[in-house]
């Protein structure tokens, strides 16, 4: 049992919309310093606990508690940018928070993607702008990360190379890291911790004890590879997939 200090709570949430049970008795709890997976097939509810986690809807039942002046960074699952918009990545950045060129220059730079700064967003790959949107995220300086589908639009090569990146960075701020994703392989193989949910908790634990519980494999037993994953590479790839020597530039994105 972690005695890190807790974040964000949810306690016995329960929510219907438009008549539909959508959370029934939930229980979440991430605390400082851990990567705490969700996962659950389509309609499960993950997105609607996301957004009670983040304070943006009420539960009928239940409550949710924060750590006071709680600083949250949210990566949402997508974003688009209309294509005639004229956006650089820098502008992009500072569209909903002020930050100096020095500053954006750090963030980019921490999560792989400085040379971007004065590029159009529109002339990005999607892995890239997974990055952005991380970076995005991280100017807030925020105590939990909530990411939703992080690796949406990046390719096979690069997802490792991304959840690398999470982890890094929880190792580095020390912040708490609420996850959800659908990649089931590397989620079991970089999360602290793992929520299984289709509506209410179907098992929740460590990723090895969530793996072999009857409620998961209830879940997800077809799917392929569900063994754990492990990621090692003996090269490095540039940000258009290109392998260069270990070390030099940035790796794997899509």
């Amino acid at each position: 049992m972690t005695t890190a200090p807790i974040l964000v709570e949810a306690k016995a949430v329960s929510l219907s919309l438009s008549g539909r049970k959508i959370l029934d008795a939930v229980d979440l709890t991430v605390h400082a310093g851990e990567i705490l997976a969700m996962i659950g097939p389509n309609g499960a509810g993950k997105t609607t606990l996301v957004r009670v986690i983040l304070g943006l809807l009420k539960p009928d039942m239940g409550h949710r508690f924060s750590a006071p002046d709680l600083r949250i960074g949210y990566m949402p699952q997508r974003i688009v940018v209309d294509s005639v918009l004229p956006l650089t990545v820098q502008r992009f950045l500072t569209l909903s928070h002020r930050a100096t060129e020095q500053q954006l220059c750090q963030v980019l730079d921490e999560v792989g993607i400085e040379r971007l700064l004065k590029s159009p967003v529109q002339h990005i790959s999607g892995g890239e702008m997974q990055r952005v949107m991380l970076a995005r995220a991280l100017l807030r300086k925020p105590d939990l990360l909530v990411l939703d589908e992080p690796v949406q639009g990046v390719d096979v090569t690069g997802q490792g190379e991304l959840f690398d990146l999470i982890a890094d960075i929880r190792d580095h701020h020390g912040c708490g890291i609420l996850m959800v994703s659908h990649d089931l392989h590397l989620v079991m193989a970089k999360a602290d911790r793992v929520l299984c949910l289709n509506q209410h908790v179907c098992c929740f634990g460590r990723p090895e004890v969530v793996s072999s519980d009857p409620s998961y494999l209830e879940l997800f037993g077809s799917y392929p590879s569900m063994a754990l994953y492990t990621h090692n590479h003996d090269h490095c790839h540039d940000l258009h997939g290109r392998v260069e020597r270990p070390g030099k530039g940035d790796a794997g994105h899509g």
